[in-house]
C-alpha cells in the first residue's frame, strides 16, 4: 500500500498530466530535445520536518516540490510560449487544490526562469516553479 506522500506525489502528477500538448515526467533527467508542446518534469522535493501533534500521533508536512518547465528554444517568441505553459501549469494545479482530498492544500510560487545549456544539444528555455504540499499522516515514513 503506497504512502501518503506517494498518493499525494502521483495525484499531483496526475494533475500535471491535464496541460494540453506537454509531455510530463517524474523524476526524469533534463532533455536533450523537448517535444513542440514543452515537458515538464516533476520533482519530488522535501517532506521536511513535521510538526508533530500528539493523542492520536499526527504528523504535519509542508511538503516543498518542484516544477520544471522547459521548452526547446528556436520558437519565435521563447517568452510568450513559456508564459502560456506556466498559466496551463497554474490552471492544472487550481482545479484541485487539495488533490482529490489527499491534501490539506497546495501552494505554488512564482517561477524562476533560466535558459539551459546541455553539452550537445540545442539550447533550452526552461522555469521552476516551488510547489508546498500541505498535508497529514500518522507515520514519519507516510
Amino acid at each position: 500500500m503506497p504512502s501518503i506522500r506517494e498518493k499525494i506525489l502521483s495525484a499531483l502528477l496526475a494533475r500535471l498530466e491535464t496541460v494540453p500538448a506537454a509531455t510530463v515526467k517524474r523524476e526524469a533527467p533534463l532533455p536533450e530535445t523537448v517535444p513542440a508542446g514543452g515537458r515538464i518534469i516533476l520533482r519530488d522535493g522535501d517532506p521536511g520536518d513535521p510538526e508533530v501533534i500528539l493523542s492520536p500521533v499526527t504528523y504535519l508536512w509542508e511538503h516543498q516540490s518542484e516544477i520544471e518547465i522547459i521548452l526547446q528554444r528556436g520558437q519565435d517568441d521563447d517568452s510568450a510560449a513559456l508564459d502560456n505553459l506556466l498559466m496551463a501549469v497554474s490552471v492544472a494545479l487550481a482545479a484541485d487544490r487539495s488533490l482529490g482530498g489527499l491534501a490539506e492544500w497546495l501552494v505554488w510560487g512564482a517561477p524562476k526562469t533560466s535558459g539551459l545549456a546541455i553539452d550537445g544539444a540545442a539550447s533550452l528555455r526552461g522555469a521552476t516553479v516551488p510547489v508546498t504540499i500541505h498535508y497529514a499522516s500518522d507515520d514519519p515514513l507516510g
